[in-house]
């Protein structure tokens, strides 16, 4: 039906919000199996987590499945109506519903996967360890300069430009964002999250992610998938396991995904899931292109008549 090149792209852990999703689930009976069988897979009551204000949707260990299952439900809509990617991306746990909308894995065993992995992350590393901040309006080159007078902090994640994030353990954060601020940050922001994700110290949570991932059935992927961890477009599923192992504890390198996935002639992006996150990424990194949102039911027909170019 797209008769331009489009990408489908999912949020990562932030985007979460009470009530997503619901309203897919009272009107399309796809979407409202996704929610029903990942309840009973994970033996967690998903709708109350997802449409319910609650503490635990902003807790890692829930906040991974249920992002997932939200934007899976949205994309099962989606494609009823008549919606189709040519290639996906997802930032950080995005990623695993970029690769069910691709063909790569089932929807319930991505919902699965980031269930333990959200457990494995958030345990991995003791409370009060690890910290993570942003950094405002600084070359991402001149970051990683400024960190290499530090052992233990690295890139988190490479939003886009003017907004790096940086990660590793608690005193080494605070000691790099003081330095940044010195070496012309405009900002730099303590952020609120429970560990060091994407840093090395997280390298004992891939190494059990992979004891999982050895039990998960990956099937030939019907369209190719970018990965955060190189930035590069994924065509064998053979490549995935190692790279979702790896992506615990590596940069989400989500603006040189878009930048590829430009290059390689994507003209239209579809974002999927709570929130216009990946749109605020985008307006940064080339604002030549438009990101369609689907987050309500009303958003799928506007999407259409986008990508049928009305």
């Amino acid at each position: 039906m797209c008769k331009i090149k489009t990408a489908f792209i999912y949020p990562g852990q932030g985007a979460q919000k009470a009530g997503m999703g619901a309203d897919f689930y009272e009107k399309n009976a796809s979407a409202r199996e996704i929610f029903d069988r990942a309840g009973e897979t994970l033996q967690l009551d998903m709708k109350a987590l997802c449409f319910e204000k609650n503490d635990r949707l902003d807790l890692t260990e829930y906040t991974q499945a249920a992002m997932v299952t939200a934007c899976l439900a949205m994309t099962k809509a989606a494609s009823e109506a008549g919606l189709t990617p040519d290639v996906t991306a997802g930032l950080s746990l995005g990623e695993y519903a970029a690769i069910a909308a691709a063909g790569g894995m089932d929807d319930m065993d991505a919902i699965r996967l980031v269930r333990k992995r959200g457990i494995l992350m958030q345990n991995t590393v003791p409370a009060g360890e690890g910290a993570m901040c942003a950094v405002m309006a600084m070359d991402a080159s001149k970051i990683e300069e400024v960190l290499e007078d530090f052992e233990d902090v690295t890139i988190a994640n490479y939003n886009c430009p003017g907004q790096i994030v940086i990660t590793g353990g608690k005193s080494g954060v605070e000691a790099a964002a003081a330095k940044l601020k010195v070496a012309g940050a405009r900002r730099t922001l303590m952020l609120n999250v429970s560990g060091p994700f994407h840093s090395p110290m997280l390298k004992p949570a891939g190494e059990e992610l992979a004891k999982e991932l050895e039990h998960t059935k990956l099937h030939p992927l019907s369209i190719p998938y970018v990965t955060n961890v190189t930035a590069r477009k994924v065509e064998d599923i053979a490549e995935t396991k190692d790279l979702l192992v790896r992506q615990v504890s590596a940069p989400v390198r989500w603006m040189q995904s878009m930048e590829a996935m430009i290059a390689d002639g994507v003209e239209q992006f579809v974002e999927i899931g709570p929130g216009k996150t990946l749109a605020g990424f985008m307006k940064k990194i080339n604002p030549k292109y438009k990101v369609c949102n689907i987050s309500v039911w009303e958003d799928i027909e506007k999407a259409v008549a986008v990508l049928k170019g009305e």
